[in-house]
């Protein structure tokens, strides 16, 4: 397998401390502090293995407390709070030197029929009509951040290809909204707990940053601080997170040294597969300072 889709799900595979407590590795990507989404991941990973019953999460709530230690591992803990008739729900914390970092809830459901109805996918070129990022010569890598090199010089799990490409490291101001085809760069299995586990830690790409647009500014450039405070996310249909997927995101406000931001996942048949929602702090330091 190739080695970063098996390090991505040897990071989402728990260990299983006690009953209801488990304990995740962290991976420097190239952030400052743990990465969200792994986060995200494996605190839906480690609810999903409490259901004594088979239901699929549908939507999970989560709140960022403290920025993660990417040197440390990260212990879950989970309350099952209830088992009902057809619905679950489980509240998972997540801790790092004895302080919780993360917390968030999680909801599980029985298959059910019921009317259906959903927004129709942008009409946006297909993934194989876009052309892949080009890498950044040795040359501008070299002028980032040590923290941005790592970030834009590793080979990641997951492929993206942007229909409205931007300029990270001199960025235009443009309006609040990308669509970005995404998908993992190998086959894995067929355990939907698996693939819903992938797209929480994909979902936190992209995101947040889409709210820098109207301003002209990026999280590679050294004076501007970013870090997600919340982040909400909905399964509404089956999906393969290793096929191609289209995030579909807008900001609709920034105040306050805030951003929101949503999206909206589609596989490539135009079915509407997930939604996502993210506040985070968006801060540009005074002249000399460095996030």
């Amino acid at each position: 397998m190739n080695a970063p889709v098996s390090e991505l799900i040897e990071l989402l595979s728990l260990e299983q401390l006690e009953d209801n407590l488990f304990r995740g590795q962290s991976r420097d990507i190239g952030t400052k502090y743990v990465f969200g989404g792994q986060v995200l991941g494996q605190a839906l990973s480690a609810a999903q293995a409490t259901l004594d019953q088979p239901r699929n999460a549908h939507s999970l709530h989560a709140y960022f407390l403290r920025a993660g230690n990417i040197e440390a591992p990260i212990v879950y803990e989970v309350d099952r709070t209830r088992d009902g008739g057809s619905f679950s729900v489980r509240r998972v914390t997540a801790i790092q030197h004895g302080k919780v970092i993360f917390f968030c809830a999680a909801s599980f459901q029985d298959e059910e029929i019921g009317g259906e109805h959903q927004l129709s996918m942008p009409e946006v070129p297909l993934p194989e009509d876009l052309e892949p990022a080009p890498p950044l010569s040795a040359e501008a890598l070299a002028r980032l951040p040590t923290k941005v090199q790592r970030w834009l010089d590793r080979q990641g799990p997951f492929e993206f290809r942007h229909v409205y490409p931007r300029d990270e490291l001199n960025p235009p101001k443009r309006p609040p909204y990308q669509q970005v085809w995404f998908r993992l760069v190998e086959k894995v299995g067929d355990a939907p707990e698996l693939h819903r586990a992938l797209l929480a830690y994909a979902s936190d790409f992209h995101l947040l940053g889409t709210a820098t647009f109207p301003h002209g500014i990026s999280y590679y450039q050294p004076n501007v601080l970013m870090a997600s405070l919340d982040h909400a996310l909905w399964f509404h249909r089956p999906f393969r997170a290793d096929e191609w997927l289209l995030y579909s995101i807008d900001s609709p406000s920034a105040q306050s040294g805030r951003g929101l931001a949503r999206g909206q996942v589609y596989d490539r048949s135009g079915r509407l597969v997930a939604s996502t929602a993210q506040e985070g702090l968006i801060r540009v330091l005074a002249n000399g300072q460095t996030a």
